[in-house]
């Protein structure tokens, strides 16, 4: 008799359990929203879909009045230029302070208990103080972004490089390497993946502190746009909005999986052979 725990079910089954609480979520909604709907028509909480797709078709269409642009893409636009260049500098530097930290001792002693300092500061602490210092530009959204993951990103390949085993650094100054051909010919290659990985998990807090800094002063932008339409109660925009988010995140964290899986084929042989 095969166990429940060994049973994995076809892809076909997979896929089906995956996409039924989604199903069942949006069941549930349309039911909730007609009936307050026939009850009061003026309610805003829980617009119907025909509302939703009315609204979201405006705002992906129509130019704005006063601006000229389309509202969705323009929002878009912005907050993914934000988004990219927070996570692609703290990707860089995370690279490098983790190879640098992970690899050479002395250089770890200094800065890898500043660095666990800075990630224990709760980043939406500092925000006023990234305004006043920045200004209410682009600069202090991104760098709040760059100080809410940067942190995390290096522990995490600084204790990756410290488990990788001895012996590779060891064999490699056995056959003449120095230090510099150490970090990038045995540390970089097996960190770089791992960098993928890690960024895939810190994206959904680099959305977060995307999303309150755009909240609190901005003129375009995603977060810009929910919280302006809040006092409204334009449900029929924020709801849309949200899920527009989550399906960039989704698509975001797709493609870096995607370039891992295929530049990186070794690190995901596990994962393959589980599946």
């Amino acid at each position: 008799m095969k166990r429940l725990i060994n049973y994995r079910g076809s892809r076909g089954l997979r896929v089906a359990l995956a996409l039924m609480p989604f199903i069942v979520l949006a069941v549930v909604y349309i039911a909730v929203a007609n009936h307050k709907t026939e009850a009061n028509p003026n309610q805003r909480l829980f617009p119907t879909v025909d509302k939703v797709s009315q609204t979201m078709a405006r705002m992906a269409t129509e130019p704005d009045m006063r601006s000229g642009e389309i509202a969705l893409w323009a929002d878009t636009q912005a907050s993914l230029k934000r988004l990219g260049v927070g996570v692609a500098i703290s990707a860089v530097t995370a690279l490098v302070f983790g190879l640098l930290a992970g690899g050479i001792p002395l250089f770890r002693a200094p800065f890898s208990p500043l660095i666990t300092v800075l990630s224990l500061i709760p980043p939406m602490a500092i925000l006023p103080i990234l305004f006043i210092v920045f200004g209410t530009g682009e600069l202090a959204k991104i760098a709040l972004i760059v100080i809410g993951i940067t942190p995390f990103l290096i522990r995490d390949l600084t204790e990756e490089a410290q488990r990788l085993p001895e012996e590779q650094k060891i064999k490699a100054q056995t056959l003449g390497a120095n230090s510099w051909q150490v970090l990038t010919r045995v540390l970089l290659p097996q960190l770089t993946p791992r960098l993928l990985s890690t960024t895939r998990l810190a994206l959904g807090s680099a959305w977060l502190f995307l999303i309150a800094a755009e909240a609190i002063a901005a003129q375009s932008g995603l977060g810009y746009r929910i919280f302006l339409v809040r006092r409204y109660l334009s449900m029929d925009v924020i709801l849309p909005y949200v899920a527009w988010i989550t399906l960039l995140a989704f698509v975001i964290d797709r493609v870096l999986y995607l370039v891992s899986k295929t530049w990186f084929r070794w690190y995901h042989v596990d994962e393959q052979a589980s599946s």
